[in-house]
């Protein structure tokens, strides 16, 4: 998404004294309305709960780009950064033994009312800012070069935030199709040659130049022109052509990088904090459900000759295979003359492994590998390598959901993309994790799959 760089304007300043002085404010006025006595010990926890919410709120990037985001975006973000906050305290508290001596009662109203505070004062920042701004205060004219895809969408991004305080004045476009029409509602002002009279006639403010890369030397001789001007210059490049506009952008000691094929795992820390995850959640599992598996394993013993486990080779993480582990469901040798492609209601399963695959109980086992760390808990699902062999060559960017490890449940799964549906769609939904992968979508897939992740017709 194209958004606004406001990271380090007067207004982002406001939020965080705002963000700290919040918590303080409001756990005050708590205590004063249960008639509870103000000592050291909520001060201390109202000057903590504060600088604790902003450094999560910085750490979460609730101050970066604020502007371009809406406001459910927003409200996701301080959520996150307020349980993050709680989570501090409580350890705290845990670590000091130091909780006796406050109301639960206050704490936790403290901590609903200070969450909806947050969230109620950039709603309303956003309002007054908009009814300001749509009286033409306090607001800049700008002019866009390039009446293309970027351009129209940079245009309708500011159409639909009128409190940004930004007025598009027009397009200048080269096209002499587009001469003396209108784009997006704006007309167009001339081409490229017209722009520098304008910019010194100061028909705009600022100047946002959204032409195609390949204008590599109109955008230099532009550039170049318009150093004769006051005009604020800002360049937003064409991601549309290569596919870019979820592309992520970061830092490397000053140089900035375009991630195009990347996700959040990459990162050690955040590969570190998934291997917990994984590991505490299969162990809590396997414990809770050991007598079911034994159960099943009896099941799967009495109605068909044979082993009770099915290891099956499926390609992993960076397209590594590994034997991934299943209560048996057909009878041995079933696939002697070749591998087969089928779903839970397949004639080769046995009546008891139909059962366990359409309510995915044969899948149980794999809470083993993944605490062998062969897979996670949350991931695209794997599948066998004669399959990826052949998709791969069918379906633009199979192979990238290879980025992670396989997992048990994953977003496309609990969305109804699983077993015998659309590859291309699981794959768009297995792309869409690998790329906005937190610890907060894994818990969510994982609370999602336990209500409706446990019977599915079309498991496989």
């Amino acid at each position: 998404m194209i958004t606004l760089k406001t990271e380090n304007s007067g207004f982002v300043w406001t939020h965080r004294i705002t963000d700290l002085l919040l918590p303080i404010t409001l756990l005050k006025i708590t205590l004063l309305i249960y008639s509870i006595p103000w000592h050291d010990r909520y001060l201390t926890a109202g000057i903590l709960g504060g600088f604790a919410f902003v450094t999560s709120a910085q750490m979460v990037g609730i101050y970066q780009n604020w502007q371009g985001r809406n406001l459910t975006s927003s409200a996701y973000l301080i959520i996150k950064a307020w349980l993050l906050t709680w989570t501090f305290l409580i350890v705290l508290a845990f670590l000091f033994k130091d909780a006796e001596g406050f109301s639960r009662l206050a704490m936790v109203t403290w901590a609903i009312v200070t969450l909806f505070t947050l969230v109620l004062y950039r709603f309303l920042v956003r309002r007054v800012l908009g009814h300001y701004r749509q009286q033409g205060k306090n607001s800049r004219n700008i002019a866009i070069v390039g009446a293309g895809k970027v351009g129209q969408h940079l245009a309708g991004l500011i159409t639909q935030n009128p409190w940004l305080g930004y007025k598009i004045v027009g397009f200048f476009d080269d096209n002499p199709n587009l001469s003396n029409t209108n784009i997006s509602n704006f007309p167009i002002l001339g081409n490229t040659l017209a722009i520098q009279q304008a910019a010194k006639n100061h028909q705009f403010d600022e100047l946002y130049i959204c032409l195609p890369l390949r204008a590599e030397a109109k955008i230099k001789s532009l550039l170049n022109e318009l150093t004769d001007t006051t005009t604020i210059v800002k360049f937003i490049p064409d991601l549309f052509s290569f596919d870019l506009m979820h592309a992520q952008w970061t830092d490397l000691k000053g140089l900035p990088v375009i991630s195009v094929y990347d996700t959040p795992l990459n990162s050690s820390t955040a590969r570190m904090l998934k291997r917990f995850e994984d590991v505490t959640l299969s162990t809590l599992i396997l414990t809770l459900i050991s007598p079911i598996m034994i159960a099943l394993a009896i099941g799967v013993k009495l109605t068909s000759p044979g082993p009770v486990f099915y290891r099956q080779v499926r390609v992993g993480w960076n397209g590594k295979n590994f034997n991934m582990l299943k209560f048996r469901s057909m009878p041995v040798n079933i696939e002697k003359d070749g591998v087969q492609w089928g779903s839970a209601k397949t004639k080769t399963n046995t009546k008891f492994g139909q059962f366990i695959r359409a309510t995915s109980l044969d899948e149980l086992p794999q809470f083993l590998n993944v605490l062998l760390g062969d897979m996670s808990i949350v991931g695209p699902r794997p599948e066998r390598d004669i399959f990826v062999e052949q998709f791969r060559k069918q379906i633009p960017r199979y192979m990238q959901k290879h980025m992670v490890k396989a997992g048990i449940t994953g977003w496309a799964q609990i969305n109804g993309w699983r077993g015998d549906t659309d590859l291309s769609k699981r794959v768009e939904f297995d792309l869409h994790y690998i790329n906005n992968w937190s610890l907060w979508l894994d818990i969510k897939i994982v609370v999602l799959t336990i209500f409706k992740g446990f019977i599915n017709k079309n498991a496989c």
